[in-house]
């Protein structure tokens, strides 16, 4: 049985490993720190939600809204698995312990992206009930 829980201090370490982790298997430049991993992932109002299976995993949860409905909605920003941890369940318990969080915190939805080549990932997904969303046309951002 995984047991699934908050991010605590201790796990920060572990957890910034398994950031980078993800963000070199995707080919993603890596510029986390301890430091910001800590800023945004604890303290009396996260900007993160993280749940963790201990050595095996994390998942990363980021608000959304659509305020003209007045739904909380969540994005599951990030789902890792360790190697060894793989097809054990740890994922599909990351997701379900996901979807509860985001029911406590009064969210009316969740949304997750995957590699289009990622089949394995979609399959589970919608075991779980999760719908394909269609495109929403252009997206803008500007950086400072």
């Amino acid at each position: 049985m995984t047991v699934i829980r908050p991010l605590t201090e201790p796990d920060l370490p572990d957890v910034l490993r398994m950031v980078h982790a993800l963000a070199l298997y995707h080919g993603d430049p890596v510029a986390v720190t301890l430091a910001q991993l800590r800023r945004d992932t604890l303290g009396a109002h996260p900007w993160v939600r993280v749940l963790v299976a201990e050595g095996k995993g994390y998942a990363a949860l980021c608000p959304l809204t659509q305020l003209q409905y007045g739904a909380r909605g969540m994005d599951m920003h990030h789902l890792f698995v360790e190697e060894p941890a793989r097809a054990r369940g740890v994922g599909r318990a990351l997701i379900t312990a996901s979807i509860t969080l985001a029911r406590e915190l009064g969210c009316r939805y969740m949304t997750v992206g995957t590699h289009p080549d990622n089949l394995t990932a979609q399959g589970v997904y919608r075991a779980l009930g999760f719908e394909e969303m269609g495109g929403a046309g252009p997206r803008f951002r500007v950086k400072w």
